[in-house]
């Protein structure tokens, strides 16, 4: 990852116009965001003749991309016609979206390959069109998220237009100081789960990294990031990282955008829409139980417009001392663990967010081959010896166990799961024992947020497991349609669910925190026939976490305002071995990884005496120093 450093931009543009042959073409080079965009009239050329463009990159260390200049593009009209004439029919498009702001066309579709594979010349294409054109596979439902983004950039393209630009400027500007001090401030997500938050500062530059709300809190100073504590100016912010879109790591970003800051966001592909669908969300809810949101869908669109969504393995220029990379963390669709470099050298920091360091239904496992490692900041979600999950098979027999007690006594299994990641694994699960005859057939009824986060998972088939990839791309099967089950999509129709008889209902959200599961479980908590049976981890505070804890006795707020006593008679129950998170071996596998050896390790992520635990294990077995800072807490790296 070692970069070149340039006097000033003049002199890095000079750099890259100097031995460009004048066939390309090129009238003017622009910075954009992290990229620096060559601006040609004369695309086919540059096209087939790529190494051109390689040439520069291998000379400036930046990211350089090829842009087609306006005067030369056809309207979106004739572009859209060309391009329909051209694609075969069986690839069945669902959208072509022209993003004027950086001149690319993205053709969504249900069969991608069937357009890839079927001699698409895209040089001519691109030379006739005068757009570069992106392939994606198309949801299979609607996305309203993604739809929102589309609309979003269309709406934004000027404005996108100068914030690429301010974002480059910044970025590309030169060093003051060639030795870099680096400290790491905690701001939230260090001694607790939830509003996962920290400041990373060098000379140069000011980074924030993960921006997240406590769902189990309803005190201010303890539900967002200490941003106070830090007293910065949200001006001197270079970026913002998100690691992934569980809003205990993203669900305070858009308060950013509400209070000036102008500046990137920086996340990998899915994790755009996954965001927007769960920030929405949350207004919805808080809007429905009389709640407060520190932001509204104004705010939201502000994000989209600055968000610079990243590919796994690139590397990208985010500040004139950082850069970044983005790999896969194991967790949910898209999530990340942030390496970052900075310096010419000076340090490495790797910051692991929520990470799985094994295989699972949906993903491959977190990425843990890094060339350079000084410091690590790990979660400690499952850091007590005792965290040992159960080997999958274990886990799925024990589910599919406590499903069956339950459906053979007539009763109703109620699962609450978080929207994304966990829904898409049960639901894999769920098909696959009832087709092989190990679960009692009965109807599976869905609701909340899952039928459109599930959708954004087969958008994305590259950032899943390679099996399932192979059934989206290759098969053109959808591995989470099932004839068993129903989607609610209206409360009218939870008479249908709630009906006499045995039943699995999954519902959002996954720690009773607001959504439909409510209204599931004021009907179905009462009965000692039923149960509650949940897959994923329960924040402190949190309604599922005080019911597994032992409450019998909650209030809950009615549609009409009114609170209601909910007597819970039915039984409660955990199934270990779903989870997104690495337990406790898998944690001491990841760091055992490493190499070369670490000089720091900070705990973070976990609940006091996990994170004590896991730090004091870490220190004795692999003798590096290991921190486990407070909230509000300074540490100097270098």
């Amino acid at each position: 990852m070692q970069g070149q450093s340039f006097n000033s931009s003049t002199n890095l543009m000079n750099l890259i116009l100097k031995d460009i042959p004048s066939e390309a073409g090129i009238s003017r080079v622009e910075y954009e965001g992290p990229r620096i965009a060559l601006y040609t009239k004369n695309p086919k050329f540059l096209m087939e003749n790529n190494y051109i463009i390689s040439d520069i990159v291998n000379t400036v260390k930046k990211r350089v991309i090829l842009r087609i200049e306006k005067v030369v593009r056809k309207s979106e009209d004739e572009a859209r016609k060309i391009l329909m004439n051209v694609i075969p029919k069986e690839a069945g498009v669902t959208n072509v979206f022209f993003d004027d702001a950086l001149g690319e066309v993205i053709i969504e579709a249900k069969r991608p390959n069937s357009i890839i594979n079927n001699n698409f010349n895209s040089i001519e294409l691109v030379n006739e069109i005068g757009w570069k054109i992106k392939i994606r596979k198309a949801p299979h439902i609607p996305s309203t998220s993604m739809s929102n983004i589309y609309y979003t950039l269309k709406s934004s393209a000027e404005d996108r237009e100068r914030i690429y630009k301010t974002i480059g400027e910044r970025i590309f500007r030169p060093r003051i100081l060639s030795d870099s001090e680096i400290t790491l401030l905690t701001l939230g997500g260090f001694g607790q789960v939830g509003r996962s938050c920290m400041l990373l500062e060098t000379s140069e530059s000011k980074v924030l990294i993960d921006c997240g709300i406590h769902p189990g809190s309803r005190n201010p100073l303890e539900s967002y990031p200490r941003l106070d504590w830090v007293d910065i100016d949200l001006d001197e912010l270079d970026a913002v990282i998100i690691s992934h879109a569980h809003l205990d790591h993203s669900g305070f970003l858009p308060v950013l955008y509400k209070y000036g800051y102008d500046g990137p966001v920086y996340c990998s592909e899915p994790t755009l829409p996954l965001m927007v669908l769960l920030l929405t969300d949350f207004i919805k809810v808080a809007s429905m139980q009389g709640d407060y949101a520190p932001y509204d869908m104004r705010d939201i669109r502000e994000m989209i417009k600055h968000c610079i969504t990243l590919p796994y393995s690139l590397v990208t220029d985010i500040s004139p001392d950082i850069k970044l990379v983005l790999n896969n963390a194991g967790h949910i669709l898209g999530s990340s663990i942030i390496h970052l470099h900075i310096g010419e050298g000076a340090h490495n920091v790797i910051y692991t967010g929520d990470y799985k360091f094994e295989r699972t239904l949906l993903f491959e496992s977190a990425v843990w081959n890094y060339p350079r490692a000084e410091t690590l900041i790990t979660e400690s979600t499952y850091g007590s010896k005792e965290d040992i999950m159960p080997n999958r098979e274990e886990a799925e027999n024990d589910f599919v166990n406590k499903i069956n007690e339950t459906l053979k006594e007539g009763g109703k299994v109620l699962i609450p799961v978080p929207a994304v990641g966990r829904a898409q694994e049960i639901m894999l699960v769920l098909d696959r024992y009832m087709r092989m005859g190990k679960l009692i057939e009965v109807p599976i009824f869905i609701e909340g947020m899952i039928s459109e986060a599930t959708a954004i998972h087969v958008a994305y088939p590259e950032y899943l497991a390679r099996d399932l990839r192979s059934k989206i791309l290759e098969e053109d099967t959808n591995p989470f349609v099932s004839e068993y089950f129903t989607i609610i999509e209206h409360p009218s129709n939870r008479d249908e669910a709630l009906r006499e008889g045995p039943a699995l209902i999954m519902a959002t959200s996954g720690m009773l925190e607001g959504g439909p599961v409510l209204e599931y479980f004021k009907e179905l908590a009462t009965s000692d026939k039923n149960k509650i049976l949940f897959v994923s981890y329960q924040i402190n505070g949190t309604l599922g976490r005080r019911i597994l804890d032992g409450a019998r006795e909650v209030n809950l707020i009615n549609e009409d305002g009114k609170i209601k006593v909910v007597n819970i008679n039915c039984k409660v129950e955990k199934v270990e071995g779903f989870s997104g998170h690495s337990d406790y071996n898998q944690i001491m596998r990841f760091v055992a990884k490493l190499r070369p050896k670490l000089r720091r390790i900070i705990v973070a992520h976990g609940e006091k005496k996990k994170i004590e635990n896991m730090a004091r294990v870490l220190s004795r077995m692999f003798k590096i120093p290991t921190f486990q800072p407070d909230i509000q807490e300074a540490i100097k790296l270098r």
